[in-house]
């Protein structure tokens, strides 16, 4: 799969990055120079500042692999090259060099794609929130089927993954769910699933057996820090209240949970967990969170250009995925790919669609940096 992704993303940009326009030396040999810094400061530094050369070692590595095999490559065609003047290593040239032209290609393609830029947040932890669309209780009950879709996913992935806040309906349905998901690039896989999920099947409280038409929205948020968002006591107002839920034995009966209204912005987040102490710092959490990625939208919105850059990099203003229980399909719109596994999908199986939608964005990505 990870092969087919690559190529998907090196076939869509073929025509765009020639080999003839060469990625300046210059820029390579600072990028190499830097992996080498951080590889002798590492050996030397501690506390937070090696938690941070690590994050950077790690990103270059791939980069500077990619570099050096551009370079043996380049190496290789040199030696080659000067090995047809000699009349007794010129078949062996001859017979070398269109493969290693053809590699140079692949290898320069592949090194363009590992200088793209980056999103800073790819690498963080990300809050998780759905809600029904329209279709009343069958809306709801296909939310209930996807926070346990996204559940599986984390825990195929070994995520962590905490409810922050649930309301549920009377028929096992989801009004509305908050979920901290954490783990290292939990954002960079879970980020395009931010958009609007529709479902086509016969809900269970059809008697007619007619095929009904729902939706949910999910929205994937990184998580922030206080260094991104910093959050002024005057712009909020925290009000303690009793939790509510469908009844019974978990509904408190003290005044723990919690409501913080960020004032500037309308934001309202809730937690509902036992402790008030706690409640505060989840809401808290969530808040940050949110206008996190107000000002990532924000900033995103000014530098796109056209709508499908939008949709490139996760606009949930759309319809994106269709879930047709009757034909067992799921379509992903953005990028015209239909899977025959709906089964496994619900069950949480959604790297294939991850991958396919990350070669996307990279393609775009490419086409923009030739542009």
């Amino acid at each position: 799969m990870r092969a087919w992704v690559l190529r998907v993303a090196l076939d869509q940009s073929r025509g765009i990055a020639q080999t003839a326009r060469m990625i300046p030396e210059e820029r390579l040999e600072q990028i190499r120079q830097r992996f080498a810094y951080i590889e002798a400061r590492m050996a030397q530094a501690g506390g937070s500042e090696i938690a941070q050369l690590s994050r950077e070692y790690s990103d270059l590595r791939p980069v500077v692999a990619a570099i050096d095999d551009w370079r043996r490559l380049s190496a290789e065609i040199a030696d080659a090259e000067a090995m047809l003047s000699d009349p007794e290593m010129r078949a062996l040239a001859e017979e070398e060099l269109p493969d290693l032209r053809h590699s140079l290609s692949e290898a320069e393609q592949g090194l363009r794609v590992a200088l793209l830029p980056k999103d800073d947040a790819d690498s963080r932890p990300a809050i998780l929130e759905i809600r029904p669309g329209t279709g009343g209780d069958e809306a709801a009950l296909f939310a209930a089927d996807l926070l346990r879709m996204y559940q599986r996913h984390a825990e195929a992935h070994g995520w962590g993954f905490d409810i922050v806040e649930l309301q549920q309906t009377e028929l096992g349905g989801i009004k509305e769910v908050v979920a901290h998901v954490k783990g290292d690039g939990v954002f960079a896989r879970l980020k395009y699933e931010s958009g609007v999920h529709r479902v086509q099947r016969v809900p269970s409280t059809e008697s007619g057996g007619r095929i009904h038409t729902s939706a949910a929205t999910v929205a994937v948020l990184p998580e922030a820090v206080d260094v991104d968002i910093k959050i002024e006591a005057n712009d909020i107002r925290i009000d303690t209240m009793r939790s509510s839920g469908a009844g019974g034995q978990h509904v408190n009966t003290t005044d723990s949970a919690v409501r913080i209204t960020h004032l500037p912005s309308g934001i309202v987040v809730t937690s509902s967990e036992k402790s008030q102490h706690r409640n505060r710092e989840i809401a808290m959490q969530v808040l940050r969170a949110r206008l996190f990625d107000l000002e990532r939208s924000r900033a995103a919105d000014e530098r796109a250009e056209t709508r499908a850059a939008q949709v490139g990099s996760g606009d949930r203003s759309e319809r994106i995925r269709t879930y047709n229980f009757p034909q067992g399909r799921v379509t992903d719109h953005r990028i015209n790919l239909t899977l025959y596994k709906l089964d496994a999908v619900m069950q949480g199986d959604l790297d294939e669609f991850s991958d396919a939608l990350a070669a996307d964005t990279q393609a775009r990505l490419l086409a923009e940096m030739e542009g």
